[in-house]
Formats: C-alpha cells, structure tokens, sequence
C-alpha cells in the first residue's frame, strides 16, 4: 500500500484514536469504540484509503 499519511496528520489520528476508543468504552458505545480503531489502524499502517481516490498525501518530502 502507498503511505500517504505524514508525521503530523499521524499523530492526530493517533491521539484523536485513543480518545474515540476511550469515549466507546465510558460511554458504552461500541461505535465510537470502531472509529476509534479505525482511526489509530491508519495512523500505525500510514495509509488512509479515502486519500487514494483523491491523490491526497500529507506526507513531506524525506518522511
């Protein structure tokens, strides 16, 4: 897969992961737990499918 994702948007994601998963598990809700998931999942592997169809790269040059 091509890594689009860079340090910064990974980052984000990261922190906007653990807080999603946090809310699912306070708040019962399994769905908030899923994004959550999802979110840190492209963080760790670098690539967000929805950036592929629309030729989005937040990675800089030499990340």
């Amino acid at each position: 897969m091509v890594k689009n994702i860079g340090l910064q948007d990974r980052n984000i994601r990261y922190g906007a992961g653990a807080l999603l998963i946090l809310a699912g598990l306070f708040l019962q809700s399994w769905i908030l737990g899923i994004l959550g998931l999802i979110a840190v999942g492209t963080a760790y592997f670098g690539t967000c499918l929805a950036y592929i169809p629309l030729n989005i790269s937040t990675k800089k040059q030499g990340e």
